[in-house]
Parts: C-alpha cells; sequence; structure tokens
C-alpha cells in the first residue's frame, strides 16, 4: 500500500512537472487579435498591407521568460486562409501552435478564431509572421521580445536603454500578383524590393541623405514626421550603453546594417547569447536576429546615420535610413558626413569573415561530439514541365492538404508520401556548373527521425539554372535550435570534418550557405513534433525549397481539434461525430 502510496505521489509530481513545461511557470499573457488587409502607406506610397488590429506592423509582444501567450486570432481576410508562426520560439510540448500550414495545423479560414497558447522558455530577440503563402511579404508580422524571467540570473551584458529595429522588405506589386508570377509559365520573378523598411517605415522614390547623392535624380525628402512613413529617430542620451533589437524578417533582401561613427558589440544570435566582439557593421539574413551594444561617446552636438543596404543580391533598393538623435540636439539636424557606406554586395568574404566570428558564449552548451544520422541536402534550381522551381536532393515540396502533425500522429498512410526522402545526392553531380539533366518531380515525402539521437545537416549549395549563378541561402529550423559547426567553399567531403568547431559553435535557429559552398549544422531531436526547415527566402519556399523533419510524435498528446479540422483528419473527426 506505501508503494502504491509513493507510486501514486510520483506520477502526480511527473504530471505538475510536465503541466509547468506545458503551459509555463510564469505568467499567462492574453491578447486578441484581427488580421485583415487594410490601406497603409509603408514608404510613403499607398498600398493594401496585411495587419492586425489596425497595425502595420502587428503589435509588439513583450514577455519573460516563462510565460504563456495565449493569442486568439481571428481570421477577417474574406478569402483566404492564415497562420501565424512565432519563429524562434521552440514550441516544448505544443507543436500544434507553431503555425506552419499543413505541417503543424490547418490554415485558419476566414471568420474562424483560434487559440495560439504556448510558452516562451528563454529570453532573446525573436519575431512573428505569417506562414501560409506569402502573407509574411504582405507585411504579417512583429517583433516577440523575451526578457528575462524574474528571479533569474541577469543577462550576461549591462544596457541603459534598448530599442527594436524590425527589418523588412517592401514591393508596390501585389503579393497575390507575386505568386501568380512565380508560378507562371514563362516563368515572372518578383524583382528586387522597392523599399527596406525599419520597424514598417521606409521612403519611396526620396532620401533623406539627398544632398550626398552623386545623381540629381535624387529627391529629399519632405517629412513632417507624423506619416506613416516617417522614420522612427533613435533617441539617445549621451555616455551610455544602448541594445538594439535587429530582427530580418525581411522575404527577399539580407542586409548590412551599420551606425556612423560608432562601432557595435554582438552579444545574441537568434536567441542564444554569443562571445561578444567588436564590428563596424552586421550582415543580417532573412530569418535572423541579433543584439549589440552600442556606446554613445561621440559627439553629443551631432545626430549620426543608421543606415541599411542590400547585400548578396545586385542592388537595385536604396539603403534604409533613419537617425541615431543625441539629446539634446534637434532631430532636424542633418549628420555632416554621408551614411555608411553598404560594403558591395557580392563581397562575401566580408560576409563569411562577419559569421566566423560568431561563437558561443563561454559556458554554454556543447554540442555532442558525435553523431547518429547525417542528412546532407543539395539545393537546386530545377524545372518541372519546364516551370521553374527550387529543389533539395532533386524534390521539390509540395505541402500536403492534411498536415503531417494530425497525419503522422493517428497513422494516416495516405495523406502523403511515404518514401523517404533522400539523405543524399549523386556522388559525381558537379555543383559548380547547371545540371545537366534539370528536371525534378514534386514530392511531400518526410524525414523520420527517432527522438532523442543527434542529427547532422550538411547543407550544400549549387549553381542554378544560369551559368556561374549561385545564391544565399538562409535556412531556418522550426521547433530547435542547432548548432552551425562550420563553413566551407565547394562540395562537402568526409575530410571537411576536421574543420567542425566542436568546442563553441554557435547555437542559432537560422543560418545561412554561401555560394557554391556548404554549412554543417548539429541538432538533437529532443523536441517530438513535425517541423519545417526551410530556405527563409519566401518566393524560394514558396518554390518548393524545403523539408520537413519528425520525431517522437506518438508522444504528442492534447492536439486541439481544430488545428487538423482539415483533410483526412478533419474528415475523421467528422465519421467520430457522426458515430
Amino acid at each position: 500500500m506505501g508503494f502504491l502510496r509513493g507510486g501514486l505521489v510520483l506520477c502526480i509530481l511527473l504530471l505538475l512537472c510536465s503541466f509547468e513545461r506545458s503551459f509555463g511557470s510564469g505568467k499567462t499573457r492574453h491578447l486578441k487579435w484581427d488580421v485583415e488587409y487594410m490601406f497603409w502607406s509603408p514608404d510613403c506610397k499607398e498600398s493594401v498591407v496585411m495587419g492586425i488590429n489596425g497595425q502595420f506592423p502587428g503589435p509588439t509582444i513583450r514577455a519573460k521568460a516563462g510565460d504563456t501567450i495565449s493569442v486568439l486570432l481571428t481570421n477577417k481576410l474574406h478569402t483566404e486562409g492564415v497562420v501565424i508562426h512565432w519563429h524562434g520560439i521552440r514550441q516544448v510540448g505544443t507543436p500544434w501552435a507553431d503555425g506552419t500550414a499543413s505541417i503543424s495545423q490547418c490554415a485558419i479560414n476566414p471568420g474562424e478564431t483560434f487559440d495560439y497558447r504556448f510558452v516562451v522558455d528563454k529570453p532573446g530577440t525573436y519575431f512573428y509572421h505569417g506562414h501560409f503563402g506569402m502573407q509574411r511579404s504582405a507585411g504579417l508580422y512583429g517583433s516577440l521580445i523575451v526578457d528575462v524571467a524574474d528571479g533569474d540570473q541577469r543577462e550576461p551584458f549591462h544596457y541603459d536603454g534598448e530599442f527594436n529595429m524590425l527589418l523588412s522588405d517592401w514591393w508596390h506589386q501585389s503579393v497575390h500578383h507575386q505568386e501568380v508570377g512565380l508560378s507562371s509559365k514563362p516563368f515572372r520573378w518578383i524583382g528586387e524590393p522597392q523599399t527596406v523598411l525599419i520597424n514598417g517605415r521606409g521612403q519611396f522614390n526620396c532620401s533623406l541623405a539627398a544632398h550626398f547623392s552623386n545623381t540629381t535624380s535624387t529627391n529629399q525628402c519632405n517629412l513632417r514626421g507624423n506619416e506613416q512613413c516617417a522614420p522612427q529617430i533613435l533617441r539617445v542620451l549621451p555616455n551610455k550603453t544602448y541594445r538594439l533589437r535587429i530582427a530580418s524578417t525581411t522575404a527577399l533582401a539580407s542586409l548590412n546594417l551599420a551606425v556612423g561613427g560608432h562601432k557595435m558589440v554582438v552579444v545574441e544570435a537568434d536567441g542564444n547569447y554569443v562571445q561578444p566582439f567588436q564590428v563596424e557593421d552586421i550582415d543580417i539574413y532573412p530569418g535572423q536576429s541579433y543584439s549589440v551594444l552600442i556606446r554613445t561617446n561621440q559627439e553629443a552636438s551631432k545626430n549620426y546615420w543608421i543606415s541599411i543596404g542590400v547585400r548578396g543580391r545586385r542592388p537595385q533598393t536604396p539603403q534604409a535610413l533613419t537617425l541615431l538623435n543625441y539629446a539634446p540636439t534637434s532631430t532636424s539636424k542633418i549628420p555632416l558626413s554621408p551614411p555608411p557606406v553598404t560594403p558591395a554586395w557580392n563581397d562575401y568574404g566580408h560576409s563569411k569573415s562577419f559569421s566566423n566570428k560568431i561563437l558561443a558564449l563561454m559556458g554554454s552548451q556543447k554540442p555532442p561530439i558525435n553523431y547518429d544520422r547525417r542528412i546532407i541536402l543539395l539545393n537546386t534550381q530545377n524545372l518541372i514541365d519546364g516551370f521553374i522551381k527550387w529543389s533539395i536532393n532533386n524534390i521539390s515540396l509540395h505541402l500536403p492538404s492534411t498536415p503531417y502533425l494530425g497525419s503522422i500522429k493517428y497513422s494516416l498512410k495516405t495523406a502523403f508520401d511515404n518514401k523517404s526522402p533522400p539523405e543524399n545526392f549523386a556522388s559525381d553531380y558537379d555543383i559548380m556548373k547547371p545540371p545537366v539533366n534539370p528536371n525534378t518531380t514534386i514530392g511531400n515525402g518526410v524525414y523520420m527521425l527517432p527522438l532523442n539521437t543527434t542529427v547532422d545537416v550538411i547543407l550544400q549549395n549549387a549553381n542554378a539554372l544560369l551559368t556561374n549563378v549561385s545564391e544565399i541561402h538562409p535556412w531556418h529550423l522550426h521547433g530547435h535550435d542547432f548548432w552551425v559547426l562550420g563553413y566551407g567553399e565547394g562540395k562537402f567531403t568526409k575530410e571537411d570534418e576536421k574543420k567542425f568547431n566542436l568546442k563553441n559553435p554557435p547555437l542559432r535557429n537560422t543560418a545561412v550557405i554561401f555560394p557554391h559552398g556548404w554549412t554543417a549544422l548539429r541538432f538533437v531531436t529532443d523536441n517530438p513534433g513535425v517541423w519545417a526547415f526551410h530556405c527563409h527566402i519566401e518566393p524560394h519556399l514558396h518554390m518548393g525549397m524545403g523539408v520537413v523533419f519528425a520525431e517522437g510524435v506518438q508522444h504528442v498528446n492534447g492536439i486541439p481539434n481544430q488545428a487538423l479540422a482539415c483533410g483526412l483528419t478533419g474528415n475523421r473527426f467528422m465519421k467520430t461525430t457522426q458515430n
């Protein structure tokens, strides 16, 4: 009897621990959101944007580690579904709240409401965005900042104040127009963005620094300051330390940020502390976030430019600009020097130098020394019946109508291709040339990963369909952070393992592969669910550049029926109700 009583107490304790992990040990923060289209002028030219509660960008969520976020999201788009992905939040115990249509949940239909309820388990700089079609490009995004929990140890750096900078790119052509062009024959590329936005604000067809321009065609912006496109100026006091939280939700553009006359110290990357290092500028790719510290130790009677320019693609988009304004200097006082010059778009040496400086903070968790499974993913541009696609190991991802989380949980074998996708590519494939046979196939198979194993992923870049063209691709993993073990040139070989950093590799959720190169990642399958892993360039994902990982789905319980009320899982629930 004593044994049974002790066992019962143990079970109750385990349940309580599980409850705390699932629902958080801090406060529950309730939010009620309506997603709808509205007129807005992000870059001084009126467009239709996707907003939340009448705001663009959407409301900033501020919470503390351990808090539970509850977002009651109502779709008021009338003619299309919607989901929101909480970028960088691992969704431990709540994989259905990850916000990935056809993977973790059904799209929320017009007029329907879905309750996203999840725990933010560690401090950091994050954001959220649409993950259905190309709704991120339409403006469905916002910031998510997680502070250190009450009573926890302070962060490993000091600052007197902070600013949040959410970066995005903006097109005047509608997202629906872009989507049709990407799926057309002949192919119609979306082109370069008209404007780079800082916190949803940019200036099209004029510049804040026009008088520094070498051309007479650049107009000086004439703004009062209360326009929707007017820059948000960063007002600072002299001789203080400020934290800039910088996140990129760009759909295409890789960016470079610099603050005139000021050095930056990088202290956080993707919600993980890094060994501090000083730089003149930072590169930030779609899906990444950083925190940098700046010291306001320059002449206080002046203002200073903050400039953001395009990298990795031949830029046709002007720099985004705002001011670092020292009190009590007037905000109308233009800096005496021109804005910092963005490094050349194809200076990959500069990009690689910055990436290689990012190392885990001393004392951070180290990766397992050995791996259990290695998956090598070749990124190629291909054709299907003359339509241009992106493929991984010669398969272009086409998501099914039934969310994987439900079809795997309930063993619905016909919901997706049960054949495992390839884990490597042909050894004689020449990554330096366009594919000899450009044709590919569509697929929706899943990499089934045993729980609590160590997986290496080698991202291998290659030539696109055009000769001597290989693009930058930032890859984002849902449900996990991974260790970035290293970068390399050319085709990955077994010998390249000697270059791996197993001592202090950074933990991240988004990592870049450079043209004609490789990037090595390592993660542990410790989070039951089904998780997307994909290029974070919006049109590339739309064209098939992604894969799906599943792990321990049999251990996932408590999935809300509403998350799976479509496709074969929806049919299953209807039959159960009828019976």
